[in-house]
Parts: structure tokens; sequence; C-alpha cells
């Protein structure tokens, strides 16, 4: 995938150094108040570093401030990634200004934040075990680079396109969002019947999801970003994260009522679908009961 020397979009926000005290926070330790004139100095000391950005509080607990300082520090391949992700929103953001324009309304972009381990979202506390994931309530993606890695060695799903493919994913929930289509799913699952009914509805969703990340696909073939073999690591990850996989790969069982993502197959037809005809009118599942 060509994608350097491309742009970046303005609307990532960058948490991966706070995200581990965060994490921290969370645990339930949470930040000893020293006692006496000196713990008061200490503590001033330590509000006033975090106000610049460095992490003191180690200090409060008895800790070593420069290990933990060394565990926040990013790699440069951390931060290649990053730029690559800031990358891949920039061309979703023009791929679907586009579309709206066409339509007659505007886009509104949606936040990317890169986080580690866990960070504070609109939806509750995000954790890197949940995998990339769209908060519909302040419109935000978030996404802990590791997943990337772990596409590649728990998935066997690597690639560059592979992985701007659920980046474009998470987008298609927030066009969903725009749109109004979350909420009409929302409204359905809150009326149905059974848990069975509910998963239905989500796999619905995710899989028009999948076909709008196709529909980007498609927009950057015709601006020649995909190179040999891109397209093929795209519908590798589609399959790969299939729930008949998945739940095959954890627990040996396959549970078709408890799907909430789609199956392999239907995952991969899904997003080609979107990538084969560009036109987001072809992402209709939920006027279908043959996915």
């Amino acid at each position: 995938m060509r994608w350097q020397g491309r742009r970046e979009s303005d609307n990532v926000e960058d948490r991966r150094s706070e995200s581990g005290g965060f994490s921290r926070g969370m645990g339930g330790g949470g930040m000893r108040v020293p006692r006496g004139k000196g713990g008061l100095v200490l503590l001033v000391v330590v509000l006033v570093a975090g106000y610049y950005g460095v992490d003191l509080t180690p200090l409060l607990n008895g800790g070593d401030v420069q290990s933990t300082q060394q565990s926040q520090a990013l790699s440069p391949q951390d931060n290649e990634k990053a730029k690559f992700t800031s990358v891949v929103l920039a061309s979703t953001e023009d791929t679907w200004d586009t579309i709206f324009k066409k339509e007659g309304s505007s886009y509104q972009d949606p936040k990317l934040v890169l986080y580690r381990g866990a960070t504070r979202t609109g939806c509750g506390t995000g954790e890197s075990v949940m995998g990339p994931f769209y908060c519909p309530a302040d419109k935000t993606v978030y996404i802990d680079l590791s997943f990337y890695q772990d596409m590649e060695t728990r998935l066997k799903a690597g690639g560059d396109f592979a992985q701007a493919y659920v980046v474009a994913h998470e987008v298609g929930h927030h066009v969903q969002n725009l749109m109004g289509i979350a909420n009409k799913v929302r409204a359905m699952q809150q009326q149905s019947r059974s848990q069975a009914e509910v998963n239905r509805l989500s796999v619905k969703q995710e899989l028009q999801a999948d076909c709008f990340a196709g529909v980007w696909g498609h927009s950057m073939q015709k601006q020649q970003v995909l190179e040999m073999g891109d397209m093929e690591e795209a519908l590798n990850a589609a399959q790969a994260i299939g729930d008949d996989r998945l739940q095959k790969q954890s627990s040996g069982r396959v549970i078709p009522d408890s799907f909430t993502h789609g199956t392999s197959q239907q995952r991969y037809t899904w997003f080609k679908r979107g990538f084969d005809s560009g036109d987001f009118r072809q992402c209709d599942t939920f006027s279908t009961d043959k996915l």
C-alpha cells in the first residue's frame, strides 16, 4: 500500500504515553497522598510535573520514575504505525466526504484516539483486549496499535492494507452513526425478544461496516494506492476475524446463535461487495436474510 507521503489526519489524539498511567489508576491503587510538609511539597511537584506531561506519581508510592518513563517510551516502529494510521484515517475522511457531498450532505470527521493498555472513552473504559472499536457517544475510533501485531501473529492476517481495513471498518460504524442506522439498530435490539435476535442485528450492522470499508478500498484502488497483494491481505483479514473461525480457535466449538460479527465467508463477501462496487447503496445488509 503506497501510503508514504500522503496527507495525515488532523483528527488524531495520541494518548499512548499516558495510557499506562491510566491503566494503573484503574487498578485501584490510585495516588497515595503523602503526609507532612515535605509530603505536601512533593505532591505539589508531582501535580506541576503532571501539568507539563511528566508522570512523577511513582514518587508518591515509592516507585521508580525512570522505569515508569521507560515503560512508556515509544519506539520508532510504534511511531511509524501511528503515522500510517493517521494517513489511513485521512483517506477515509476524503472518501466519505466525497460520497456525502454527492448525496447533498456534509460528512463529519470522526476522531481517532491512539492509546496503550486502557483509556477513558465516552462509552466507558476502553481496553486493548477489546480490539479497535468505535464509540458513538463521542464519535471516536479507539485503537491500541499492538492490535496490528496481534493480527499478524495470532490471527495470521498481516499486511498494511489488512491493518487499514480494520481502521476503515471502525470508520464504517461512524458512517452508520451519521446516517442514523446505528440508532435504528439499537431501537430494534431493544425491542427484540431474544438474545439470538439481538445478535443477528449486530451481525448485519458489522457486515455493513465491512461493506463500507470495501467502498473505501474501492476509492484507494481508483487512486492507485494499492499494490499487488493488498486486496488479498484485506480479504484474509476479513476472514480471520469471522466469528466461526475465532470461536473454533478459542473453544473448538462454533455456536451460530452467538455470532455478533458474522462468519468468515460473510465478512469476506460483504467487504468484497463494497470493494467491487464502490457504492454504499450496495451495502444494505438489513433488507435481506441472505447474508
